[in-house]
């Protein structure tokens, strides 16, 4: 009698375990429509906008001033910023004195040449008049003047002339290299002339106006950050935009867990964020061939993707580009189905399965999966309507380690998602 009091509680806690497994939760399959989807926000964009850059030539340096606030209606010919340009102007008063420097130099050189054609021009005369002179004498009867006067008046002849023929080179000379002076400061002239011309037109250039009508979109930068009155800015850098309203799309992301399964065609419900009543449904018509991630903090990878708006929501709800959306993308869509908790799927040797409970006796029964949600998984093969799927399998609880199907956190994903639906 002794051992049949030691066996007592173990036949107890054998009872209480079978009665806790009894009373484990299940989910009776039955066929339904299915449709799995996700959840993700966006921001309505045009596809077709005329840019708009910031005023000016050669990536010249603007500040900001003013300009109107975003998402504002503007009309053709309308102001929509105005910038400043200290360095500009600094550089067109450094262009102009230049240019002043240049047309004093060249008075001071013309004068320079003017002087020196003078001074020859003198001296050519003067030898001239000594040549005549000596030419004159030259012919004199010799008898009349010493031999050695006679010597002297005929060299002084021959050395004029050379002296003439000298100086008439020189003079030639000096207007050549005088000419090719005075190009260089007229070269160097038109360089500076083009380039204050140049600087006058960037520093007029500080106005921007709206070529046509249309609703104001600034453009953010690399970094996400929208420019701001007072922020430094480059001429031709993209500064905003005006999109065309009968071209709105709505682009969002979405986790790679998340656009599993999304492909283009897929349908998509929207609605502007706080107003759920204004709800319209649309398709995906593009989605990028890679995921990226957004930014250094954050490591998880999402896939963009892109809706068109119809234009009769555009119309009646009023929509405008810049403005925030709602988006529930469906990523499959089926008739009659079986779907199952991912919280009840086990993984094991690169199979699922799943336990299923019949007339009290528990089973392990290998099943195909389809599509994949964050909350519920199609079931293809393997489960039949009216079968007992077990939301808490043994295997799962006597073992923490194995691996579960269970939707995973936000913070894990990244993201927003959604689960498998059960429709009609």
């Amino acid at each position: 009698m002794k051992w049949l009091r030691l066996l007592l509680p173990v036949f107890a806690l054998a009872a209480c375990g079978r009665d806790a497994a009894l009373d484990a939760p299940v989910e009776v399959m039955r066929e339904s429509a299915l449709a799995l989807r996700v959840t993700a926000t966006g921001e309505i964009r045009s596809a077709k906008a005329t840019p708009l850059a910031v005023p000016g030539q050669g990536w010249s340096q603007r500040q900001l001033e003013w300009m109107v606030p975003e998402g504002s209606q503007v009309k053709q010919g309308d102001l929509i910023a105005r910038f400043i340009a200290p360095a500009g102007e600094l550089e067109l008063t450094k262009a102009e004195l230049d240019l002043r420097r240049n047309v004093l130099a060249r008075m001071g050189k013309e004068i320079e040449l003017a002087t020196a054609q003078d001074k020859v021009g003198a001296e050519i005369a003067k030898v001239d008049v000594d040549l005549g002179i000596a030419e004159r004498y030259a012919g004199a009867d010799l008898g009349m003047f010493a031999r050695n006067e006679i010597l002297d008046a005929v060299q002084d002849a021959a050395f004029l002339g050379y002296k003439h023929r000298t100086l008439e080179w020189q003079q030639q000379q000096t207007g050549v290299r005088g000419g090719a002076e005075l190009a260089v400061l007229d070269s160097q002239r038109a360089t500076y002339d083009l380039n204050a011309q140049r600087r006058r037109e960037d520093v007029a250039a500080l106005e921007l106006r709206a070529p046509h009508a249309g609703v104001f979109v600034l453009n953010a930068d690399w970094g996400g950050e929208k420019p701001k009155v007072g922020a430094s800015m480059m001429a031709g850098q993209e500064f905003g935009g005006l999109p065309e309203l009968a071209a709105l799309e709505v682009q969002f992301a979405l986790t790679q867990l998340d656009a599993q399964g999304v492909k283009v065609g897929a349908r998509v419900k929207m609605h502007a964020l706080g107003r759920p009543d204004q709800k319209f449904s649309s398709t995906v018509s593009w989605v990028a061939g890679a995921a990226q991630a957004r930014s250094r903090q954050n490591p998880v990878k999402f896939l963009l993707m892109k809706a068109v708006i119809p234009a009769e929501a555009v119309a009646k709800y009023q929509l405008v580009p810049g403005q925030g959306m709602a988006a529930e993308v469906y990523t499959g869509e089926s008739g009659k189905g079986l779907s199952v908790p991912n919280v009840a799927l086990i993984a094991e040797g690169g199979k699922t399965y799943v336990e299923v409970r019949s007339n009290g006796a528990f089973s392990k029964r290998e099943i195909e999966l389809g599509a994949r949600g964050t909350a519920r998984s199609e079931v293809l093969k393997g489960l039949k309507a009216g079968d007992a799927v077990v939301l808490t399998p043994t295997a799962n609880m006597a073992d923490p380690d194995a691996k579960r199907f269970s939707a995973p956190t936000d913070g894990s994903r990244g993201g927003r998602g959604g689960g498998m639906r059960r429709m009609g």
